[in-house]
């Protein structure tokens, strides 16, 4: 498995753990007393906290999809609990079971794939008005003409399909069918933790529903770890909003500080900046800067001696190696350094670039527009007994940054070596 699908895959590591951990409680023949009470209040709880959360970050739309999770979770729960109590059914518990099967992966898929793009006021009452002109009037036909209602729900359309594993209404099945389907559309184009989660949280209530009646803390269960599973990840992207650069995918400036709080007595900070960055981005655009950015993030990540790189900031990366010196971290640096110089950026046509990535793959290397050669400047210090502060280490790793860049660039300079600590490759030409 490459490492982009392992890091995409990951997305769906904790919400299918509270998944299969929710279907492996719902199977308890009973639950004890505390975890009983525990999962009568947790959905009212997710609800609440997750839903100022939720407003706290602008995240209109998973507010809505806890909303519409829990007003199911309400309208069965009643109908569940007198189940449990009396051991008989409400006359109106198939209806309002049937119309949750429904209204629910609709409502659901519909304020999934709908984006946020206006004020959030008007984002939040439009959805609450289409959530009022579907659920309501539904309702209140089964309420007016119940038998009827039921009668068309409960309907077989497709014999084919009738099977005992199928136990919901069928009209149920091509809705969650064409949800899912575009969850998982969504989670293709845009692979992000909150995209997964609601993908995996659909199919947990696809597998939920048929065990209501059958298991008695199912609903109660399933619907609470779902609610949790989309408030984790709208937690986890709210950390990687705040710690991780969303270009180039490292740790970002604020994961550094929380990081140089934790250093020891003994560490190497190295900052390196991408030569003459200014120049690519006049010459060539802000997007090939971009492409730099990730060109050099990709390689700054693979650096050893145990080693860490962070965004600092613009054109600049700070990479942390705690409980080394500075001797042992040289040769990594320059190893890195080397690895970003041998590398050549091809610059493509736009407009002969092919829409197929199958073809593009087939062609790589042809039609390109030229090359650039990208280059690093890295200055290193070791924290002496004179620095205090992890901030005056990076202080001095600048100053040496600043004598790479003054020794011609493309080389490691070490804070107070003149000689042995600079490192620099002959200067290839850029072509283009």
């Amino acid at each position: 498995m490459s490492r982009l699908s392992a890091r995409l895959f990951s997305h769906f590591y904790t919400p299918l753990a509270l998944l299969l951990g929710g279907l492996a409680a719902a199977r308890q023949p009973s639950l004890n007393e505390f975890f009983t009470s525990l999962f009568n209040v947790l959905p009212t709880v997710l609800l609440l906290v997750g839903g100022a959360f939720c407003i706290a970050y602008a995240r209109i739309r998973e507010a809505c999809l806890l909303a519409v999770t829990y007003l199911s979770y309400f309208l069965l729960d009643t109908q569940v609990d007198h189940y449990r109590l009396t051991g008989t059914l409400l006359p109106e518990a198939a209806l309002t079971f049937h119309l949750c099967c429904l209204l629910l992966p609709a409502l659901y898929g519909l304020y999934a794939l709908w984006h946020e793009r206006t004020h959030l006021l008007q984002d939040g009452l439009a959805r609450l008005a289409v959530l009022f002109a579907v659920a309501v009037p539904a309702f209140a036909l089964a309420r007016r003409f119940p038998e009827a209602t039921l009668d068309w729900l409960a309907e077989i359309r497709w014999p084919f399909l009738q099977a005992d594993w199928l136990p919901l209404i069928q009209l149920a099945y091509p809705v969650f069918v064409v949800a899912l389907l575009g969850l998982f559309i969504q989670y293709l184009r845009r692979p992000r933790p909150v995209h997964a989660a609601k993908l995996v949280v659909l199919a947990g209530l696809l597998l939920m529903l048929p065990q209501v009646f059958s298991r008695p803390g199912a609903l109660n269960v399933l619907s609470s770890v779902m609610m949790l599973a989309l408030v984790v990840s709208i937690a986890q992207e709210a950390y990687q909003m705040a710690f991780r650069d969303e270009l180039t995918g490292l740790p970002g400036r604020r994961a550094l500080n929380e990081r140089l709080q934790r250093l020891g007595r003994h560490y190497v900070i190295a900052m390196a900046d991408v030569d003459r960055f200014k120049a690519f981005n006049d010459t060539y655009g802000h997007d090939v800067g971009d492409q730099v950015l990730r060109l050099v993030a990709s390689r700054l990540r693979k650096i050893g001696g145990g080693g860490r790189a962070y965004r600092y900031g613009g054109e600049e990366f700070a990479l942390v190696f705690p409980g080394r010196d500075l001797q042992h971290c040289l040769p990594y640096l320059e190893a890195v350094r080397g690895a970003i110089e041998s590398y050549p950026l091809q610059l493509r046509d736009k407009t002969s670039r092919p829409k197929i990535a199958e073809q593009g793959r087939q062609h790589r290397g042809a039609g390109a527009a030229g090359t650039v050669s990208v280059t690093i400047s890295i200055g290193a210090a070791e924290r002496l007994a004179t620095q205090r502060t992890p901030e005056e280490v990076i202080k001095t790793a600048d100053q040496a940054l600043y004598s790479a860049k003054g020794a011609g660039r493309n080389c490691v300079r070490a804070h107070g070596d003149n000689r042995r600590g600079a490192v620099r490759a002959e200067k290839q030409t850029t072509s283009a």
